[in-house]
C-alpha cells in the first residue's frame, strides 16, 4: 500500500509540473504603445512579426491591486510576417477606470501547431489621467495635491489639511506611511462625478481609492476654509492609512470598522450622531453591526444611521478596551485573520459578542438572528444501531463496538481504498491529458 500511494503522489506531481513553456520562435515583438482618451478609451498596440500561423490571441490587462490580469480574447492575426496587434479598452463597456490608474498590458499568442504553448509579448504601461484640465501640483512629505481652480494659497491649504490628516491617522493606527498619496481636488460637480464613475451617490463629497493611493474631493476655491472641508479630507485619507495598516490578501475588515474609524478620526463621536443612535435605540430600529460589514444602506436616513452606528461602536471600543486594543485589532487584521479571530485576539471576545455588548451599552437589544444554524450531530453509523439512535441497540457480550470516530481497522481500509481510487483517477486524467497533447488538441 505504501508503494502504491508513493507512486500515485509522484504521478500527481508530474501532472502539476506539466506547464507549457513559451517558444520565442513563433513571434518577434516590436515596441508596444498605449494611448488614452479620458472617459472614452485606452488603445494598446503591438507590432509583431509572425513566424507561424496563430490560432488564438489574448491581451492581458493588469489593474493595480488585482490578483492577476484580466484576459480579453481578441481576433487572431491572419497569415505570417509583419503585422500589428490592436485592442481598444472601451471605458463605457469594458469598465470605468479611475484617473491616476496605471494599467499594464501584455499580448499572448497561441500558434496553430502548438495551441497549448503560448508566446507572450513584453509589457506596456500607461497612466490613465484626467487630461481635461491644466492641473497645478503642490508636493509635501507624503501628499501631492493637484487642483485646477484657485491660487497657490488654495493648494497650500489643501496640502496642509492632507498632510496633517495622514500624520494623525498614522499615529492613531500605529503605522508608518512611506508611499506618496495623490489628492485631486475638483471644483465642478459634473467633472467630479465623471472621475468617480457611474453609480456615484449624490451625497459623496470625497472618495479614497486605496488601490491607486489616490483621493478625490469636490472643493471649490471659496470653500477651502469651511469646516466641512477639514472633515471630508481627513476622513478619506484615514481610509488610505487604514488600508496600509490592514493590508493582506485574505480578508478585509468590516465596513463599519473602516468607516467608523474614519469618522472618529476626522470629527469624533459628535452630539448629532449620539442623538441619532440614542433615538434609534429607543425605537428599536438600530442595525446590528453584523449587517454593516459590507455596503451601507442606500436610503438617506439609514445611510446616515450606518455612519452614526459605526463611529459609536468605535468610540465604545476605545472607551471600553483602550486605544492600544484598537491598534491591536487593526494589526490583527493585517495577518489575514477572520473577524472573530481578530476580535478575540485583540479584545478577548468575538465580533458577534462585541456587537451585542455595544448594543447593550446604548440600551438596545440584540435582534433575533435568522439563517443558517449549526446542524445537530449525525447518528453514529454503528452496526446494529436502531434507526435514528446514536448508540448501538445491542452489543454481543465480550465484543467491542465499532468506533464511531472512524479509527478502527474498517476505517483505515476504507480510507486506503478512497486514496487509491483518487490516485487512479489522477493517473487516468494525466494519461488522457498526455494523449490529447500528443494529438495536438
Amino acid at each position: 500500500m505504501g508503494k502504491l500511494i508513493a507512486a500515485l503522489l509522484v504521478s500527481a506531481g508530474l501532472l502539476l509540473a506539466a506547464v507549457p513553456v513559451a517558444l520565442a520562435a513563433s513571434a518577434e515583438f516590436g515596441t508596444p504603445t498605449a494611448t488614452a482618451t479620458f472617459g472614452k478609451q485606452i488603445v494598446f498596440t503591438q507590432p509583431v512579426t509572425l513566424g507561424e500561423a496563430i490560432g488564438s490571441a489574448e491581451i492581458l490587462v493588469t489593474f493595480p491591486g488585482s490578483a492577476g490580469p484580466t484576459v480579453f480574447e481578441v481576433p487572431a492575426p491572419s497569415g505570417t510576417g509583419a503585422t500589428e496587434l490592436r485592442y481598444t479598452f472601451d471605458i463605457a463597456t469594458d469598465g470605468h477606470v479611475a484617473p491616476n490608474t496605471r494599467l499594464t498590458a501584455r499580448w499572448r499568442l497561441y500558434p496553430v501547431a502548438t495551441p497549448k504553448v503560448a508566446t507572450v509579448s513584453p509589457p506596456v504601461s500607461i497612466l490613465y489621467a484626467d487630461d481635461r484640465f491644466t492641473w497645478q501640483t503642490e508636493t509635501g512629505s507624503l501628499v501631492r495635491v493637484h487642483w485646477y481652480q484657485g491660487d497657490a494659497t488654495f493648494g497650500a491649504r489643501a496640502l496642509k489639511i492632507g498632510e496633517d490628516a495622514v500624520e494623525s491617522a498614522s499615529k492613531l493606527l500605529g503605522v508608518t506611511e512611506t508611499e506618496p498619496i495623490d489628492f485631486f481636488v475638483y471644483a465642478d460637480q459634473s467633472a467630479f462625478y465623471d472621475a468617480l464613475g457611474p453609480g456615484t451617490r449624490e451625497n459623496v463629497g470625497g472618495q479614497a481609492n486605496t488601490e491607486i493611493r489616490t483621493m478625490f474631493a469636490l472643493v471649490t476655491p471659496d470653500e477651502i476654509d469651511q469646516s466641512w472641508v477639514g472633515i471630508v479630507i481627513p476622513h478619506e485619507l484615514t481610509h488610505l492609512v487604514f488600508d496600509t495598516a490592514v493590508s493582506n490578501p485574505y480578508h478585509f475588515p468590516p465596513r463599519w470598522l473602516n468607516e467608523g474609524l474614519a469618522v472618529y478620526e476626522s470629527q469624533g463621536y459628535v452630539p448629532s450622531d449620539q442623538a441619532t443612535v440614542k433615538a434609534t435605540a429607543a425605537s428599536g430600529d438600530l442595525m446590528p453591526l453584523g449587517s454593516l460589514t459590507g455596503q451601507f444602506p442606500t436610503t438617506f436616513d439609514r445611510f446616515g444611521l450606518a455612519y452614526a452606528e459605526s463611529v459609536a461602536s468605535v468610540d465604545y471600543l476605545v472607551r471600553t478596551y483602550g486605544q492600544d486594543a484598537l491598534v491591536s485589532l487593526i494589526k490583527s487584521y493585517a495577518t489575514g485573520l477572520t473577524d472573530d479571530e481578530a476580535f478575540t485576539r485583540a479584545l478577548g471576545v468575538d465580533a458577534t459578542a462585541f456587537g451585542d455588548a455595544w448594543l447593550a451599552s446604548v440600551g438596545a437589544v440584540a435582534p433575533t438572528r435568522y439563517g443558517p444554524v449549526t446542524a445537530a450531530p449525525a447518528p453514529s453509523l454503528v452496526a446494529g444501531a436502531a434507526p435514528g439512535s446514536t448508540t448501538p441497540a445491542s452489543t454481543t457480550p465480550g465484543s467491542t463496538a465499532p468506533s464511531a470516530s472512524g479509527t478502527g481497522v474498517d476505517s483505515v481500509v476504507l480510507a486506503a481504498i478512497a486514496i487509491a481510487i483518487t490516485g487512479l483517477a489522477v493517473v487516468g486524467l494525466y494519461a488522457r491529458r498526455r494523449r490529447q497533447d500528443s494529438a495536438g488538441t
